[in-house]
């Protein structure tokens, strides 16, 4: 299963990432490509305890949703709810220059990837291993790049 660790999965997601352009249209969902750049510094800060969302979970979402979500070799459905603090639209990191927001997730996919970070608690899923949260990474970047078709 691909994780971030792999550094030919980050090589290839860093490469997907500089295909992106703001006039870049989204298949589905409503955020723009910049919003869904920051959405996903937004991501990682939170990933590596440096930003914090409102828990949204129960044993349900910390047992079978995290075990489908971390563990099925499929792509993650489209049109799942995120966290407001992660959502651009509501209280998310506001956008800035295209270029330097998307060169900021670079960087931090880069940190995200490094042996040893710290990482939080993720709001769905809860506590998270070193692995779950490298696998975590790579579907959620994947999950948006596919969504602009990258």
């Amino acid at each position: 299963m691909d994780t971030l660790l792999d550094p030919q999965v980050l090589a290839t997601t860093c490469r997907r990432l500089e295909g992106l352009t703001p006039e870049t249209k989204a298949l589905w969902g409503r955020m723009s490509a910049h919003q869904m750049v920051c959405h996903l510094s937004d991501s990682f800060l939170l990933a590596m305890a440096e930003k914090t969302a409102s828990p949204a979970t129960g044993f349900f979402q910390r047992t079978v949703i995290k075990w489908l979500a971390l563990r099925l070799e499929r792509p993650w459905p489209h049109n799942i709810p995120t966290r407001p603090e992660m959502d651009q639209a509501l209280r998310g990191a506001p956008l800035t220059d295209f270029a330097a927001d998307r060169a900021r997730l670079a960087s931090l996919l880069h940190r995200f990837a490094q042996p040893a970070p710290t990482f939080g608690v993720h709001p769905i899923f809860g506590q998270m291993t070193s692995w779950e949260w490298r696998r975590w990474g790579y579907l959620h970047a994947d999950h948006h790049l596919r969504q602009f078709g990258l």
